[in-house]
């Protein structure tokens, strides 16, 4: 059986710490600060504020900075109108919403109400109360306004139970209270749930008396410091141990469990008394800031990520460097089952709550998800907020709900980052003084604002004085309005304050201000083409200007290489063998040939068999070189494109070859095509190359 410590560091006038731990490990954390002491269990006097039918609820001033929230499932039926009104609600059935009549029928402003705390307000949002009461005492929970007897759900002895029910009904207890058996109180004698009920029963009237006195709303009754609190509701028979740090506060832990728990609890206290903290001294600090920190190691290797927002926490479990198991579905199943436990105990370190959103590894056995859903409800068994798990969905997600308790731990000690406010991200320079720069165009054009102060941190102000002094001067200028900028160094990175100023100095509220009607407008006519010719060509001209004798060298050199792949190509035994053409730049491979071109083919005794064709397909692509295969250049001269064209012409008539039927033929096609060619690319300034005969017509920026 796990060896469990209880221990309490406590801090006279400053704050308590509880720690629950197993075996060494951290299970259970509570704290309090005297400056922010929970009010969660004290009854109030309250008087309705407001009545919101839209959400049925209403908000409740019980003495408290913040109003409360009361919705309408928390009201008592004694509250009801008319027939609906009953002065008694029997235990543990509750008036279902259906059942109950809007809120509006039920309480108006003005309205007086006992209400007691039941969450302490989180963000904006105040405390949220119920007119449900409930005193608590040792062994006995007293209900105000209830009926019928019941035993705490946590004891699962039904024999226990039922004794339970007969000792109190024994006792007798008044008509008009209901009352539930704690966990505590079972197997207590009939004279200790006497004496508890008598001290419920002193308690009540002294509540009531001071309900009559009180005028206005205020407090009726105090719940116990956390070190009480938590002795009475988590304090069990299975902690050996309940270490205090502080002498005067291990005293009234233990004449608190002399009562509570006469056999065990008594003997169970003692006194730390060591210069080294006790936390420290347990191992329990380092556990604690752990906490805090996003990510979550598992001792297999895997992790979790825990992200939480107002109302949702996102879990995502990673097998990180776990590779033990055989297969991937037994490592997802392992990693899972650790990752549950730990997410299990997260959620009580952390107190979250609100809807849970936990990503598990995928798994494709049903049988390995019921099991992790199983683990779950027997993990979340121990923690005392309700909770509700749904199943794992077909994406490997786990939904459950848990009940907020009171405001997370991570927001008790942290605050908000004062320079992102909670996003955790900040402007980048450059983007708050392109920002700057679009306010001071948008308030200095106008005739009221005679002077302008910018307040920016000292990063910014940096950049504006320096790299962008020449805008700031323009605009002063332009608009005959000095800009003050101010440095603050105590802001964070992103902070932009603009004021304006009139001439008598007052505040004039510039940036709201957004001039009404139809902007004016100036519409742009287009140029006509040929003024967007006679630019281009300008261009053009400048560009021949730029270019040197280097670059017509290496056209010099590319019309030989063209020319010696112009070359006839042979056959295996030395014969001539004809090229076959390739498709041109509007032609295609499926063009039927012309007839002449067909009747040299058979002159020069060609064949269709296919593999000449392949053979001829290849020595043609030997000897050709697409567009997109061509080097690019800039800046060609007129000179070298006229010597490129008489080159390539004389190159491809001397280097022609198969029949000389066929040679006027292709000299009158590579005409056409240079010429085409040529006036393409003075157009478009881009290189186009004739593919089946390999000679290029160069312009300015082909190479």
């Amino acid at each position: 059986m796990p060896k469990r410590d209880m221990l309490i560091n406590y801090v006279p006038g400053e704050e308590c710490r509880i720690a629950i731990l197993e075996d060494g490990r951290l299970e259970e954390i509570y704290q309090e600060r005297a400056s922010e002491a929970s009010h969660v269990g004290n009854i109030y006097k309250g008087k309705v504020t407001n009545v919101e039918s839209g959400i049925q609820a209403a908000f409740i001033d019980f003495g408290l900075e913040r109003h409360g929230f009361l919705h309408i499932t928390d009201l008592h039926p004694k509250y009801f109108p008319g027939k609906s009104k009953e002065e008694t609600e029997r235990v543990g059935l509750k008036t279902p919403r259906r059942s109950r009549p809007p809120i509006q029928k039920c309480l108006k402003r003005g309205d007086e109400v006992l209400v007691q705390v039941i969450k302490e307000g989180i963000g904006t949002k105040g405390p949220t109360l119920t007119s449900y009461l409930s005193i608590p005492g040792r062994f006995i929970v007293m209900m105000p306004d209830m009926e019928k007897m019941g035993v705490s759900r946590k004891s699962e002895d039904d024999e226990a139970r039922r004794a339970a029910r007969e000792q109190l009904r024994e006792l007798d207890p008044p008509k008009e209270f209901g009352f539930i058996v704690r966990t505590a109180g079972i197997g207590r004698t009939k004279t200790e749930l006497k004496r508890d009920l008598a001290y419920l029963q002193r308690l009540w009237k002294a509540m009531e008396t001071r309900r009559k006195k009180l005028k206005r709303p205020g407090e009726l009754y105090a719940e116990s410091d956390l070190q009480i609190r938590t002795l009475r509701d988590v304090y069990s028979t299975d902690i050996d141990r309940v270490i205090v740090d502080n002498a005067e506060a291990a005293r009234r832990a233990a004449d608190f469990l002399a009562v509570a728990s006469p056999r065990t609890g008594a003997k169970s206290v003692y006194h730390y008394d060591e210069p080294t903290p006790i936390f420290n001294r347990f191992g329990v600090e380092q556990q604690i800031e752990s906490t805090h920190h996003r990510e979550v190691p598992l001792k297999s290797g895997g992790s979790l990520v825990i992200d939480s927002t107002e109302a949702l926490v996102a879990i995502d479990v990673n097998s990180g460097k776990m590779r033990d198991k055989s297969d991937a579905e037994q490592t997802a199943f392992k990693t899972n089952i650790e990752a549950t436990d730990e997410i299990c105990r997260q959620l009580r370190l952390r107190d979250l709550g609100g809807v849970v959103v936990c990503d598990l590894i995928d798994m494709r056995f049903a049988k390995h998800r019921r099991e992790i859903e199983q683990r779950f409800r027997d993990n979340l068994k121990n923690d005392r907020a309700r909770t509700k798990t749904l199943a794992i969905s077909q994406f490997g997600i786990l939904e459950m709900t848990r009940q907020r308790m009171r405001p997370s731990l991570k927001k008790s000690v942290y605050k908000e980052c004062p320079s992102c406010k909670g996003d955790g991200f900040v402007k980048t320079n450059e983007s708050v003084v392109l920002d700057v720069m679009r306010r001071l165009s948008l308030v200095a054009h106008r005739k009221d604002v005679t002077r302008i102060e910018l307040a920016v941190s000292a990063d910014i102000a940096s950049v504006l004085l320096n790299r962008r002094r020449t805008q700031l001067v323009q605009i002063e200028r332009r608009y005959e309005t000095p800009v003050e900028v101010k440095v603050l160094t105590s802001v964070r990175s992103d902070y932009v304050a603009l004021t304006c100023f009139d001439n008598r100095g007052g505040l004039v509220e510039a940036e709201s201000r957004v001039p009404s009607g139809e902007p004016k407008l100036e519409q742009v006519t287009a140029r006509k083409p040929a003024e967007v010719a006679a630019k281009l060509d300008e261009v053009e001209d400048d560009d021949v200007a730029e270019s040197t004798e280097a670059e017509v060298e290496v056209e010099a050199a590319d019309v030989a290489d063209d020319t010696a792949a112009e070359a006839p190509l042979e056959d295996e035994d030395g014969a001539p063998r004809k090229k076959r053409r390739r498709r041109g730049s509007r032609g295609g491979r499926g063009r039927r040939k012309k007839k002449g071109d067909a009747e040299n083919a058979e002159a020069a005794g060609d064949t269709s068999d296919t593999a000449d064709s392949q053979e001829a397909d290849a020595a043609s692509d030997e000897g050709n070189t697409s567009d997109d295969d061509k080097p690019k250049s800039s800046g060609r001269k007129k000179s070298s494109r006229k010597k490129r064209s008489k080159s390539t012409s004389k190159s491809a008539s001397d280097s022609g070859g198969g029949s000389s039927s066929g040679s006027s033929s292709k000299k009158r096609s590579r005409k056409k095509r240079t010429s085409q060619s040529t006036t393409k690319q003075d157009a478009s300034s881009a290189t186009t190359v004739s593919r089946g005969y390999s000679n290029r017509v160069v312009g300015r920026d082909g190479g």
